[in-house]
């Protein structure tokens, strides 16, 4: 990144620090039009995300990551939303000889063996496939907020993403759960209905479970890994 970049970034977070979500996202639309796009897993925080962007420009960049392992419910939501907002959320897949070798060599279930085969097919399934859709990007949106986990506490609402090179916008990063939920209550935004029963943050059916009372937003995922482990690679800090 060049110091350049790095002090435009600084002056974003102070000129926006008190502007709303809607209000980030038309002003990063106009800063890079259409090589800007929002990285949706269809959970809470990206339908709202979804919701203002449609409402805002219905031509703007969303796209998800379908594994092959998503639950029948997040398929259900994709159709539900694209309805919805008569728009398009372009669907990326991983690389099938890839994954079929893969499987070949260390089972359908490997995540479960060891942190290191989860990760492969994280790789596999979900960072490579995020890099596709990133080719012809400079700054992607995505629903990170400070209260999620507290590896995301130090987030800012503008980031630059040196994984992957772009710069990253997270326009939800002060919100509260509870300032979600009003806005897809009252907004009467598509949600995933595992939220209903149990289910926070939602992936992969076999990597997800349902949250036990008094667990953390993270605790449903890889939930057999210590809490160091628990983030796929696409927000590497």
């Amino acid at each position: 990144m060049t110091k350049e970049l790095t002090e435009q970034i600084g002056q974003w977070n102070e000129e926006l620090l008190q502007k709303d979500p809607v209000e980030v996202l038309g002003f990063f639309l106009e800063v890079f039009g259409n090589r800007i796009a929002q990285a949706t897993s269809l959970g809470a925080e990206d339908q709202v995300i979804t919701d203002m962007l449609a409402k805002t420009d219905r031509e703007a960049n969303i796209f998800t990551l379908d594994t092959g392992r998503l639950f029948p419910e997040t398929y259900s939501l994709i159709d539900d939303t694209n309805k919805k907002y008569g728009i398009k959320i372009d669907v990326y897949f991983p690389d099938s000889a890839r994954v079929e070798s893969m499987v070949k060599e260390r089972g359908i279930n490997l995540f479960y063996d060891s942190v290191e085969n989860r990760k492969m097919c994280c790789g596999i399934r979900k960072v490579e496939p995020l890099k596709r859709a990133f080719k012809e990007m400079d700054a992607w949106i995505c629903g990170l907020r400070k209260d999620q986990t507290v590896s995301r506490f130090f987030a800012k609402l503008v980031e630059w993403d040196k994984v992957n090179g772009l710069v990253k916008i997270n326009p939800l990063i002060n919100w509260t759960e509870k300032e979600v939920w009003n806005y897809i209550r009252e907004k009467n935004v598509p949600f995933n209905p595992l939220h209903e029963r149990g289910f926070a943050s939602i992936g992969c059916q076999p990597c997800t479970r349902a949250l036990k009372p008094g667990e953390d937003f993270k605790a449903g995922r890889w939930w057999w890994e210590g809490q160091e482990q628990k983030e796929c690679g696409l927000h590497k800090r």
